[in-house]
């Protein structure tokens, strides 16, 4: 199983979500999945806004097109982004290996 999977011009990603650290970041691979750093913290909610407002930043999109598909109590995710413009660079060359 990859961490990503194209659904038509959608991207789903499989996400293991690190809180509370020191930058937003995507770090790498966390076995199958994308690791991700957020700054935020894992209480109400604030990690997954916090994790939506990055992904959409980064994949050039509306929050409202960042949908947290499973996971939501989670650090492990699936992430839907709709029609991302962009995918970041350390993320295209993951998935190109």
């Amino acid at each position: 199983m990859s961490f990503f999977e194209w659904r038509g011009q959608d991207l789903l990603l499989v996400c293991h979500l690190q809180p509370k650290a020191s930058k937003d970041e995507i770090v790498g691979l966390h076995g199958d999945a994308l690791k991700i750093r957020i700054t935020a913290p894992p209480v109400e909610g604030k990690a997954n806004s916090h994790l939506v407002r990055f992904l959409a930043s980064a994949f050039a999109v509306t929050r409202k097109d960042v949908e947290i598909v499973s996971g939501e109590l989670n650090r492990h995710k699936r992430v839907c982004i709709h029609g991302p413009l962009t995918v970041p660079a350390v993320v295209e060359s993951m998935m190109r290996s």
